[in-house]
C-alpha cells in the first residue's frame, strides 16, 4: 500500500541519513557487537550531521524538524540489519523528558549536548526486583538542603555504560504511602561522587547496544537537577511511556519488513530438488502468511503515527501497537529463520540476529502482559 505520512522533505532527509548509515555506521556494526556498544565517535558523527534528536528546535541545537524525521531515522536503523545503535532511545525517548519537563536553565545546559551528541543520555527505571510496576521503586532520594542524596541500584540499562547524564525515577518522602505521589525524576551526570557504573552485561540480542547496572551509593546531586515538580515523576513517566512504545513498535514494523524482503530474495535464489525453493507451496504460504501480517502491521501503524504527531491521546492504541508489532516481529522472524535451513542458525547472516533481537521486544518498555493490562483497562473492563 502507497504509505502518505511523508513529505518529500522527510525522503530526502531518509536519503541523507541512508548515505549516513551506509557510509559511517554500517561498516563499524562487526566491531561494536563484538565490542558490545557503540563508540562514542559514531554519536557524535550522527549530532554533527543533524541525526539526533530531529525534531528539537535549533534554540536548543537541533534541526526544528519533526516526529516524522525521527520515524525515518527509526525505520533505516531497523532496516540497516543492527538496531544496536541506540539514536531512538536517546532521541525520541529520553530526550523528550528534558525537552517537556526541564526548566529553561536546563535545556540550556543539556539539550545542545543531547543533539550534537557530546551528550548520550540512558533512562533508569526497572530495578533488580522492579521491573513493570513503576510505583514500586526502591531507589531513594532524599532531601538535604540544596541536594537530594540518591541511593538504590538500577538494572538493564540501555547506554548504561556509555551515557553521560541519566534520568532517574526515585522515591521521594513528599507523599507517604501515595506511591503515584512519591515518585520524582532526577537528572544524575556521569562522573558525579556515588554514582556507579556496573559491568556490561551479556545479552542474547542486541549485542552492539550497550547495557549495564547502575548503582546509587550516598550520590549526592544539586536540587537543580530534579526534574519537575517532586512527586510528579509517576504522571511525567505516564505521559512519555505512549510515545516510548509506539517508538518499539516503529522499528519492529520496519524489521520485520527488512526479514521479509531479505527472506522473499534469499528463497528465490537458494535451490533444492533443481528449483529455487520459493517454488515451493510450504515457502510460498509462510511467505504469503508474513507479507499478511506485515501489511496489516503497517496500516494500523502509519494510521497511529499520524495520529500521534496530531497530539492525539493515544495510551490504547499505543499500547496496541507496542504488543502486536512486537509479537508479529517475533512471529515473522521466526518463520522467515526457519525458511534458511541451517544457515539460519548462523550468526553471520542478517535473520539469525533479527531473531535474537526480536526477542526483547516483547520485553523492554513494558511486557506484553501488561500491555494486555493496559488496553483491557482502556476498554473499561
Amino acid at each position: 500500500m502507497e504509505r502518505t505520512l511523508f513529505t518529500s522533505d522527510h525522503e530526502l532527509f531518509r536519503k541523507s541519513f541512508r548515505q549516513f548509515l551506509d557510509r559511517e555506521i554500517t561498516p563499524q556494526y562487526t566491531k561494536w557487537r563484538e565490542a558490545g556498544t557503540v563508540d562514542r565517535e559514531a554519536w557524535q558523527k550522527a549530532g554533527a550531521a543533524g541525526f539526533l534528536c530531529p525534531w528539537l528546535d535549533e534554540q536548543h541545537g537541533g534541526q526544528g524538524g519533526d516526529f516524522l524525521h525521527s520515524v525515518v531515522i527509526m525505520e533505516e536503523m531497523a532496516r540497516s540489519s543492527d538496531p544496536g545503535f541506540a539514536i531512538a532511545l536517546h532521541s525520541d525517548v529520553i530526550v523528550p523528558y528534558l525537552a517537556t519537563f526541564g526548566d529553561d536553565a536546563q535545556k540550556k545546559r543539556w539539550l545542545p549536548g543531547c543533539a550534537n551528541g557530546t551528550i548520550i543520555t540512558a533512562i533508569a527505571m526497572t530495578e533488580p526486583g522492579t521491573g513493570s510496576d513503576l510505583a514500586n521503586v526502591q531507589t531513594t532520594a532524599k532531601r538535604d538542603g540544596d541536594h537530594y542524596v540518591l541511593n538504590g541500584s538500577k538494572t538493564f540499562i540501555s547506554n548504561g555504560q556509555l551515557c553521560d547524564l541519566v534520568v532517574v525515577v526515585a522515591k521521594t518522602d513528599n507523599a507517604p504511602g501515595d506511591p503515584h505521589r512519591s515518585i520524582s525524576l532526577f537528572v544524575v551526570e556521569a562522573g558525579t561522587p556515588g554514582f556507579v557504573k556496573g559491568k556490561l552485561l551479556d545479552k542474547m540480542g542486541l549485542a552492539a547496544q550497550d547495557t549495564s547496572e547502575l548503582f546509587f551509593e550516598d550520590c549526592r546531586i544539586p536540587a537543580e537537577n530534579r526534574l519537575g515538580e517532586e512527586g510528579a515523576g509517576f504522571f511525567m513517566l505516564m505521559q512519555k511511556l505512549q510515545q516510548e512504545r509506539l517508538v518499539i513498535a516503529i522499528g519492529c514494523q520496519a524489521a520485520a519488513e527488512k526479514v521479509l524482503e531479505d527472506t522473499i530474495r534469499y528463497t528465490q535464489e537458494r535451490k533444492a530438488f533443481g528449483k529455487p525453493i520459493s517454488k515451493f507451496q510450504n515457502t510460498q504460504f509462510e511467505l504469503a502468511k508474513c507479507a499478511t501480517e506485515v501489511e496489516v502491521g503497517r496500516a494500523f501503524l502509519d494510521r497511529l503515527v499520524a495520529e500521534h504527531v496530531a497530539g492525539k491521546h493515544l495510551v490504547k492504541e499505543c499500547s496496541m501497537a507496542k504488543l502486536w508489532q512486537s509479537e508479529m516481529m517475533g512471529r515473522v522472524a521466526d518463520a522467515c529463520l526457519q525458511l534458511f535451513g541451517g544457515y539460519g542458525y548462523m550468526l553471520e547472516y542478517p535473520v539469525t540476529r533479527a531473531y535474537m533481537d526480536a526477542r526483547v521486544q516483547r520485553i523492554y518498555g513494558g511486557t506484553s502482559e501488561i500491555m494486555k493490562v493496559i488496553i483491557a483497562k482502556q476498554l473499561g473492563l
